[in-house]
């Protein structure tokens, strides 16, 4: 693969392979990202794997009656009740994910009173709904990198999108496009959710959509930059002169320059939209009420201050993984900024 790259994107690729600190940071970013995309796996009230009467049972793909085993109810088998679990091992047995808790999982065995402390069962203690925080915890972190990643994205193809459309054909459609952008940029992104969330119930899908159609002005305007740069260089020129159809022009020979910046800028905004869904959960205007996210944890914390594990728990995650994504566009800076690539 190293040989297809080109010579000065593996130098760039060894000048961020020397900042071990950024290189760490990527695989313990990418480490956690596997891990929690697998929270099923990690975390849940059904087992992984059930064996009964010689056959078996994945209860996470297939909802089985209680009366498969032996039961007297006809809907789905509560694993975590003593009663079942009883039955399952007279003629079988079963594996469990290291946490028996889901997200949404309530501990109703358990004599303290919610907010309970960190225990053998309960590794981070629970919430005061009497949820195991770890789970949450695992699950939440995997929302925020999901919508991180789908909300960069969006946002670096609209902006690119909108900033080549302006940079390359510029007179008109430049200023135009100026006058839109300074608009909508204008427009307050907070009210606009406060008064959409009155008339539509927030979910996952329809926050992103609309951070991401409020979330590409900032980066538009460098990538215009970039592109009223490059697009008076001479081999562009002598492209255009060529008769190279402008689409193909942009595409081969002015977007790759302009992506320097973007790449250099998307482990930071990457960490902006995992702050902005925090605040926006903490706020209430997030995700749907009881999701499992950070900014619910916080929330969780303020309102039980009697109970700082929680708190501790929100502060450390989040801190730990912003700070990784920091070293990681550190890292990236520096491995495109002509002054460090020899």
């Amino acid at each position: 693969m190293s040989r297809s790259l080109s010579p000065l994107t593996r130098r760039r690729l060894a000048q961020f392979r020397r900042n071990r600190r950024a290189w760490w940071s990527l695989w313990l970013l990418l480490a956690v990202f596997v891990i929690t995309l697998g929270a099923e796996l990690i975390a849940n009230d059904k087992p992984l794997l059930v064996r009964y009467q010689g056959h078996l049972i994945v209860p996470l793909l297939e909802a089985v009656p209680e009366t498969r085993y032996g039961g007297e109810f006809e809907t789905e088998a509560v694993y975590r009740d003593p009663a079942v679990q009883a039955l399952i091992r007279k003629d079988g047995w079963m594996l469990w994910p290291p946490i028996r808790f889901a997200a949404e999982t309530i501990h109703v065995e358990r004599a303290e009173p919610t907010p309970s402390p960190p225990s053998r069962d309960n590794w981070l203690g629970t919430d005061d709904q009497g949820r195991d925080v770890l789970a949450r915890l695992i699950y939440g972190i995997r929302t925020s990198l999901a919508f991180a990643a789908l909300l960069t994205l969006a946002t670096v193809v609209l902006g690119v999108a909108a900033g080549a459309v302006q940079g390359y054909w510029g007179g008109w459609v430049d200023l135009l496009g100026q006058r839109f952008t300074e608009i909508w940029s204008g427009l307050p992104v907070l009210f606009m959710l406060i008064i959409l969330s009155s008339l539509v119930a927030p979910n996952f899908w329809w926050l992103l959509a609309l951070l991401a159609l409020f979330g590409w002005t900032d980066l538009s305007g460098l990538v215009r930059a970039e592109f009223l740069r490059t697009r008076q260089l001479d081999y562009v020129r002598a492209a255009r002169a060529l008769g190279v159809r402008p689409w193909l022009l942009v595409w081969r020979h002015v977007l790759p320059n302009a992506m320097v910046t973007t790449l250099t800028l998307l482990p930071f905004i990457f960490t902006g939209a995992i702050g902005l869904l925090t605040s926006l959960d903490f706020l209430g205007f997030g995700l749907p009420p009881g999701s499992a996210s950070l900014g619910e944890l916080i929330a969780q914390g303020k309102d039980n201050l009697q109970a700082p594990w929680l708190g501790l728990t929100a502060f450390f995650s989040l801190a730990i993984l912003l700070t990784l994504l920091i070293f990681i566009g550190e890292g990236l800076r520096d491995a495109f900024d002509p002054r460090h690539v020899g």
